[in-house]
């Protein structure tokens, strides 16, 4: 029981899982079955011959010598040879009994040398077996105890007794054991050979395929997500008969429908952001002169009607926010065609401070917290757009979260970066809007306040995404129920 429970608790082997070593594994198996087939085979049909020819000699020899020893007859002087206890045609190890109802009477072996002594000593199982064996002119196996196993012969006598002819085992055996271990040998040498060609054969046999693989593995390194993709050379396409060859054909000629398709793309989102920019350009003028001539109409010094000031007050406050969106859409176009910003030394402590300050005056129903380092962390970028990102954030937590709720602003740093969280205890994120929810125009109107002024475009954190990643960082979102944070990180100002 120890025993099996030490087994159950040893590792097991580890199954190869690589087609090149699953296949060499393979055939260095069929090989091993294949030799222990024939090496069983072989073993066992040299066992059977020479069992035969023992057999043979048994029958060819006749109960001569168990004769001898019929009625007390053979005496060890008798070695020099008579009628009755001639040895001299016996082989060495030639078994001799004499069996009378059932009982052993008599039995010697023939020594080999000079030793006169012919005697053995049977138990009490060899006399049992001696006494089973039948009497058909067929050879039998049977061991016995003092002199191993061998090969008897039963004849009936002349008396009614039975007379048995054995010739050992051992000989057969040491044949037997001898072919064993030269199969072993030349069988285990073969094994070794075959694996170390197997394995040089496979791996030539499946070297197209590790190219289409190397491949696959460049393209899945691409980012396909946006942008321009370049994708890498094609995969040799080796005997196009083969499966190989089919399948290497059959990759390349995927690879050009994704290429097709990645450049259409781009094409299209080049056109995109080409008709953003230009129309978010186009449009900034006209609408600041809708503000501007609305704003001309309210300072009007004759009477006015209230519907007329009324709708004058929308439309500068709708052409306000037109234009906040117009400039918001030109922001995320020229991010998008890589235009550089400006890069000088930012303390975002002061910025964080200003911001959280503005925050406050626009949302004092909210509880505005901070949790600052003493020493001021600075970061490389552009002080505008950095500050556009803050303002988005805490306009986000403002915007979208009941009256009373904690906001802390925490800036903090990692090695060489800065970590700017802004967390919230409000009601979280739906679970299906958080995976897009950097995405241009994402919208949550549910959890809006109902008093919150005309809503926006949803596009305040696709811009702190863009504007942030201009800056070579990153931002994150953690949400459930209760607990709502923001994460960017930047790199710091090395210091001097």
């Amino acid at each position: 029981m120890n025993l099996l429970r030490r087994l159950r608790h040893l590792p097991r082997p580890r199954t190869p899982r690589t087609l090149r070593a699953r296949l060499t594994a393979g055939l260095v198996v069929l090989l091993a079955v294949s030799c222990a087939a024939v090496g069983v085979a072989a073993v066992v049909e040299l066992n059977g011959f020479l069992t035969g020819r023992l057999d043979q000699q048994l029958q060819q020899t006749g109960p001569s010598f168990p004769q001898s020893l019929e009625h007390g007859k053979f005496k060890p002087s008798d070695r020099d040879g008579d009628e009755h206890g001639d040895t001299r045609r016996q082989a060495a190890g030639t078994f001799g009994a004499r069996l009378f109802k059932g009982q052993v009477t008599n039995a010697a072996v023939v020594p080999s040398g000079a030793d006169p002594d012919l005697t053995v000593a049977l138990t009490g199982r060899d006399r049992a077996a001696l006494a089973a064996l039948p009497v058909d002119g067929r050879g039998h196996t049977v061991r016995l105890s003092s002199i191993g196993g061998y090969r008897l012969l039963a004849w009936t006598g002349r008396d009614g007794d039975i007379l048995v002819t054995g010739l050992s085992l051992e000989p057969v055996r040491a044949t037997v054991h001898r072919l064993e271990l030269v199969a072993a040998g030349v069988f285990g040498l073969a094994l070794a050979a075959a694996g170390v060609a197997g394995a040089l054969w496979v791996r030539w046999a499946l070297r197209p395929l590790s190219r289409v693989a190397d491949t696959a593995t460049r393209v899945s390194e691409l980012p396909l997500a946006s942008g321009e993709v370049a994708l890498p050379a094609r995969a040799p396409e080796p005997d196009p008969h083969s499966e190989v060859g089919r399948m290497a054909t059959a990759f390349n000629r995927m690879l050009g429908h994704v290429e097709d398709a990645l450049t259409k793309r781009h094409a299209s989102e080049e056109r995109l952001r080409t008709f953003a920019a230009d129309a978010s350009h186009e449009l900034r003028t006209p609408v600041a002169s809708v503000r501007g001539h609305a704003e001309l109409a309210l300072l009007h010094p004759g009477p006015v009607p209230p519907e007329v000031t009324r709708a004058l007050r929308r439309i500068a406050a709708e052409s306000s926010r037109m234009g906040e969106m117009v400039d918001d859409l030109l922001l995320l176009a020229r991010l998008d065609a890589g235009r550089p910003l400006e890069r000088h030394p930012v303390d975002l402590t002061r910025l964080i401070l200003d911001a959280v300050t503005d925050a406050r005056a626009a949302g004092p129903d909210h509880r505005w917290t901070l949790d600052l380092p003493e020493e001021p962390v600075t970061v490389t970028g552009d002080t505008h757009r950095l500050h556009q990102v803050l303002a988005n954030l805490l306009a986000n937590a403002r915007l979208h979260t009941p009256a009373g709720t904690k906001v802390t602003v925490t800036l903090e740093t990692e090695g060489p970066r800065a970590v700017l969280l802004v967390h919230d205890d409000g009601p979280g994120i739906p679970a299906d809007i958080q995976p897009g929810v950097f995405e241009r125009f994402t919208r949550a109107e549910h959890r809006r306040r109902a008093d919150a002024p005309g809503g926006g475009a949803g596009l305040g954190l696709s811009i702190v995404s863009a504007v942030v990643e201009a800056h070579g960082g990153a931002v994150t979102l953690e949400s459930r129920p209760g607990s709502t944070t923001f994460t960017v990180r930047l790199a710091t100002t090395a210091t001097p």
